[in-house]
């Protein structure tokens, strides 16, 4: 806001003194006949007063923090611009790898997984359930059913309370879907960004998980299924883990399978994002490998992306798709996950990670980069959180046998 300014006039009032001497005497009260009289002076003739000049400040000396300022602000300003442009690089490479037409064929192999909650090995599910079930897993490519009847206690030992139903419900879906394999779904909250947890560095530890193995498949799952998290890519100890649990498991003619973290969508992506945030959540491709060369089966865990659309969510799944794809053995089982769940936090937003989207992904990632591979399927999760869109959108885009050629 400008400042007010004030103007002050000095100046004659145009009369003279009444009183004024001459030569000292007072004639104040004698006429002087002489004495012509003055006219009174016209106002209206009297000079403009001169304003009274406001001297201008001294301009201050130029703060010597406000170059400083300017400085770390372009700093700040080409950092973000430094971290921005790789991002905005990346989306806009996840939104061409949505693009396209799947190659005709890629639909599933009849080699899909599903994973199950807790409920069906407890005690709460009936006969009925099973047969609900059958009826939905019918004209899919299910063939493997993942039975969550962990956790494992922190030091690898399983009770067996927590699978009493093992038995029973094995035995039901052999009935009710003959070619279909149910395996122990076991896992723990690794101690590898907190004090408490499972710890792999520990031997004993790990001989406890191959006894727990031993007991899950005494009490009739045809294999084990371990999702250990959060693992950080080069965990010699859980390599070493895998290799003792492969011999378990082919000595009993049974499947060993793991769910798998992400792989690094830019080179190196979880080292950077590891020291960022404490918590490097992807695996180096490299790694991938070395896990997927130790198990029959691999399942991405390809949700919780952060990508806030579907275009950028479905061109993500077709990434991971095709870098799973590259290091996979051929002997080995790659599932893709498919996000048969409904949350909004962060890291996963419904309206993105959709199970349209994740099939369309799974699909161009499979056309580019091996359309023909036999041991591929999805893995659907979780059964107690799907609706009826997300089963439609699984048989209508993957496991729908597409019409023959006229």
């Amino acid at each position: 806001m400008g400042g007010k300014r004030m103007d002050e006039a000095r100046g004659d009032d145009g009369h003279a003194d009444e009183n004024a001497t001459r030569d000292g005497a007072n004639t104040a009260d004698i006429p002087d006949p002489d004495a012509k009289t003055k006219p009174a002076p016209d106002p209206s003739l009297a000079p403009d007063p001169e304003p009274a000049l406001t001297p201008t400040p001294p301009t201050p000396p130029a703060s010597p923090s406000r170059p400083r300022k300017r400085r770390i602000l372009r700093l700040l300003a080409a950092l973000l611009a430094l971290l921005l442009l790789p991002l905005l690089t990346a989306e806009t490479a996840l939104r061409i790898n949505y693009t396209g037409d799947p190659a005709p064929g890629t639909r599933t192999r009849h080699r899909d997984a599903l994973w199950l909650g807790h409920a069906w090995v407890d005690g709460r599910k009936t006969d009925g359930d099973v047969r609900a079930l059958a009826r939905r897993l019918r004209e899919t490519g299910i063939r493997d059913l993942y039975v969550h009847s962990g956790p494992l206690e922190h030091d690898g030992t399983l009770p067996p309370s927590a699978y009493k139903k093992a038995r029973w419900f094995t035995a039901a879906v052999h009935r009710e879907l003959p070619g279909v394999r149910v395996q122990a779904w076991l896992g723990d909250v690794l101690a590898t960004e907190t004090p408490d947890g499972l710890r792999l560095e520990r031997a004993a530890t790990r001989t406890a998980i191959l006894a727990s193995t031993r007991a899950v498949l005494d009490a009739g799952f045809q294999g084990a299924h371990f999702d250990l998290e959060p693992l950080h890519s080069g965990d010699r100890n859980y390599l070493a883990l895998l290799d003792d649990l492969r011999d378990l498991t082919h000595a009993r003619g049974a499947v060993l399978s793991v769910a798998a973290h992400q792989i690094d969508p830019l080179p190196a992506f979880h080292s950077f994002w590891g020291t960022t945030t404490g918590h490097p959540k992807w695996w180096s491709q490299a790694f991938f490998g070395q896990v997927a060369r130790r198990v029959d089966q691999i399942a991405v865990m390809s949700y919780d992306t952060m990508q806030p659309s579907q275009s950028l969510y479905g061109g993500y799944v077709a990434q991971q798709t095709s870098l799973a794809l590259e290091v996979t053995p051929k002997g080995t089982d790659l599932l893709m996950g498919l996000p048969f769940y409904h949350e909004n936090r962060f890291g996963h937003w419904a309206h993105a990670e959709t199970v349209p989207a994740a099939v369309r992904g799974v699909r161009l990632g499979l056309s580019r980069t091996d359309a023909g591979r036999a041991r591929f399927g999805v893995a659907l999760y979780v059964d107690f959180a799907a609706t009826e869109a997300d089963w439609r959108a699984y048989r209508d885009g993957w496991a729908a046998t597409p019409p023959a050629a006229s």
